[in-house]
């Protein structure tokens, strides 16, 4: 693989620490709040919907997730949601926004180990930006990185702008991720190369099938596999 990269990018959640797992709790925990109204699997099933629908209005990130989840619950109880209910659903998001921040295993000995290349390291992801700063630095990984960068989509567009704003090439930027959907395929398009590090959970609305043929693009099974890829 080309080691000459100018700018290696991580995304954050679930690649350099977890995050969907929280998710996935907090989503549990919803649809026992709402059991008189549906089975876990209809309340999940609407709740997507919800989130698909207003993702161009908040975007990603919790406080866009707990918005569509009391617009879920007022849906599915016909308005008729209790009020302790609603003020239960906001705790539920308040305390995703407080949970510690859980570095995956490798993420130290990668970032420390590139930070003494020539290459600068960046941050690439989605999300809501005062969450990501905050998650950011209680991490203790700030001091790794010569930029952070939190988007509003992951998509071709969107990386080009970014290359833009590092004035580089997209030979020059490899992007390392969870997500095939974000963080793979649109570097790809754009020409750039991407290392995919895949997570034990992913967000039903990350989930897409490996496309064939991709050149530009290597796979391994953890981070720490990294290092020696680019030593290759």
């Amino acid at each position: 693989m080309n080691t000459n990269f100018e700018v290696i990018a991580f995304d954050a959640d679930d690649t350099l620490w977890m995050n969907e797992p929280y998710f996935r709790g907090m989503e549990s925990d919803y649809c026992r709040l709402l059991s008189k109204y549906g089975t876990e699997e209809e309340i999940s099933a609407e709740l997507l919907k919800t989130v698909i629908k207003n993702l161009e209005l908040y975007g990603y990130g919790v406080k866009g997730f707990v918005l569509s989840m009391i617009e879920t619950a007022q849906k599915k109880s016909k308005g008729e949601v209790d009020q302790q209910v609603i003020a239960q659903i906001l705790e539920l998001g308040k305390s995703l926004l407080q949970k510690p921040v859980e570095i995956l295993d490798g993420v130290h000995e990668v970032l420390q180990a590139l930070s003494e290349e020539r290459v600068k390291l960046i941050v690439a992801t989605k999300g809501d930006l005062l969450d990501q700063e905050r998650k950011l630095a209680k991490s203790g990984l700030e001091k790794y990185f010569h930029h952070v960068e939190v988007m509003s989509d992951k998509k071709e567009d969107n990386y080009r702008k970014l290359l833009a704003h590092l004035d580089i090439a997209p030979e020059d930027f490899l992007m390392v991720g969870n997500s095939l959907k974000s963080d793979i395929v649109p570097v790809l398009n754009i020409g750039a190369h991407a290392v995919y590090v895949p997570y034990h959970v992913t967000w039903t609305l990350e989930e897409v099938e490996k496309p064939d043929n991709l050149k530009n693009f290597e796979e391994i099974s953890h981070l720490v596999e990294l290092l020696d890829l680019l030593r290759e």
